[in-house]
């Protein structure tokens, strides 16, 4: 079966968006007296939402833990999301299938403006 229209999601697939993600994390928690170095604890934070993540794996309240998403962002906006690394061999994977014909769409959980700069 040939498919004409793919789709990949961002983080993970077409980057490798560990680096800032942990920063960021560690920024935030660091500003309530946490320190985290666990890479485990750490990659816990790729894909949910982070304010879900920082109340589920730290046992913040809502409002922290929507204060700590705040924190995280203050760091990821300006810092985090320039540490993201096109994984190996995506951009010429992207190229064969465009030249190819295939459609080719992205998926991501960023908010656009974000998304175009790690693009």
């Amino acid at each position: 079966m040939a498919f004409e229209h793919i789709l990949f999601d961002l983080d993970g697939t077409l980057t490798d968006s560990y680096e800032g993600i942990a920063k960021c994390v560690q920024y935030a928690l660091h500003y309530y007296g946490i320190e985290e170095n666990n890479e485990e604890n750490l990659k816990r934070f790729i894909g949910p939402p982070l304010w879900e993540s920082f109340h589920i794996f730290y046992d913040f309240p809502e409002e922290k833990a929507k204060e700590a998403v705040l924190k995280y962002r203050e760091r990821y906006h300006t810092v985090g999301v320039y540490e993201n690394k096109v994984i190996a061999g995506v951009p010429e994977t992207l190229k064969t299938l465009y030249d190819n014909g295939k459609k080719i769409y992205l998926a991501t959980s960023k908010p656009l403006k974000l998304a175009k700069i790690v693009l």
